[in-house]
């Protein structure tokens, strides 16, 4: 049977992948899409939906800065509507160290264009009068916001098939191996398909396919555990989350246009690799419920509807791997985005149909390269 042949193998039909498939047609490479499943089935459809800014690393601004951009032109760009609100992210804080974490966050990101905004108690109060007494700080994200990743990556993947990319859901890949100049991977139902250069986006598998290519990296898989409320009357606008390092306090959420309330915290759950199965806790939820009315108090009276999980990918240094292979030419990555990904996923797809095409980047993104890792693997060798 012979190759199915393009410029560009995207392995891995998530955000990333889809985002990575569509920007690559953007930019004039014939692409091949692979996912195992579907398109966004995985953590890509089952996160929290946060498009923010706020909060992240301040070296990670700059890709934020991009991915927030393509944001801000999404329907235009992809002719889909992905439930986008960019109705602000508000981190709160019930003690003194919780408004000091937020002033310096605030002063460092200054140079990147957030726009942050520190709240005191009684400017809380005034601007969001359904916030607890416990909550005395808070910094406010005006251009931040919230999605529905159930919509966003299938979108992509909608968008890319229209400008010409070739994808290919429900296939599984058995290996990928270099053969000359081309990559060649191998389809579970004999299928074949070649091409110069691959982009691995498998998410929480990404680890797996990188040693394949002797470049093993510490990646962890977790569950995180989401709920949702019934419909109630709209009135909670910004994202919420709570700017604390104790993990039993962690909650965070946000009010879709049709009333429901979308709801995470309580920690992670291990996850059955094997099964492609995450799982909830009932005491993650009931841990996550305990907090909720101390933000905001009516929350005590709502009924929750729904729960769930999925499997994400985190690496050890919370950075993800972003790049070229340090070893295998044509080979790129694009995985362990530890959670926090969501909000990225157009820019990395930007970023990384600018680097294959290109060889370079004008975002940086030297500090996410796989390399990082060789000297720890020499040494575990």
């Amino acid at each position: 049977m012979s190759a199915l042949k393009a410029d560009v193998i995207v392995v891995g039909g998530g955000f990333m992948g889809a985002a990575s498939a569509f920007f690559l047609r953007q930019r004039g490479a014939s692409v091949i899409l692979l996912e195992r499943g579907l398109i966004g089935q995985q953590a890509s459809g089952v996160n929290f939906g946060n498009v923010r800014r706020q909060g992240r690393a301040i070296e990670q601004l700059p890709l934020a800065n991009r991915s927030r951009e393509i944001w801000g032109r999404l329907k235009e760009l992809i002719g889909e509507d992905v439930e986008l609100m960019l109705s602000g992210h508000l981190r709160i804080g019930y003690r003194s160290e919780h408004a000091e974490r937020l002033e310096t966050y605030a002063r460092d990101a200054q140079p990147y264009g957030l726009g942050l905004q520190m709240l005191t108690a009684q400017a809380l109060r005034e601007r969001f009068p359904f916030l607890g007494p416990e909550v005395t700080a808070g910094c406010y994200a005006p251009h931040d916001g919230h999605a529905n990743p159930r919509l966003a990556a299938p979108a992509f993947g909608r968008a890319a098939v229209r400008a010409g990319a070739q994808v290919f859901e429900n296939t599984e890949i058995l290996h990928i191996e270099k053969a000359g100049e081309d990559f060649v991977v191998q389809a579970a139902d004999g299928r074949q398909f070649a091409a110069p250069a691959v982009l691995i986006t498998a998410g929480a598998w990404g680890d797996r396919i990188s040693a394949a290519f002797g470049e093993p990296v510490p990646l962890q898989v977790k569950g995180p555990q989401m709920c949702v409320t019934e419909p109630v009357p709209y009135a909670i606008a910004p994202t919420i989350g709570l700017a604390t390092d104790v993990p039993e306090e962690v909650v965070y959420f946000r009010q879709v246009a049709r009333g429901n309330i979308v709801i995470g915290g309580g920690g992670h759950e291990p996850v059955d690799m094997e099964n492609r199965r995450a799982y909830v806790h009932p005491r993650r939820t009931l841990m996550t419920l305990a907090q909720l009315p101390r933000v905001v108090p009516a929350f005590n009276r709502l009924n929750i509807i729904r729960v769930w999980s999925g499997i994400e990918g985190y690496m050890q240094d919370n950075r993800p791997v972003m790049g070229p292979s340090a070893r295998v030419p044509g080979l790129y990555y694009a995985f362990g985005f530890s959670g926090h990904g969501f909000q990225l996923g157009p820019g990395v797809g930007d970023v990384m149909a600018e680097l294959i095409k290109t060889g370079a980047t004008s975002t940086p993104i030297g500090q996410y390269h796989i390399g990082r890792f060789a000297a720890s693997a020499v040494q575990a060798a």
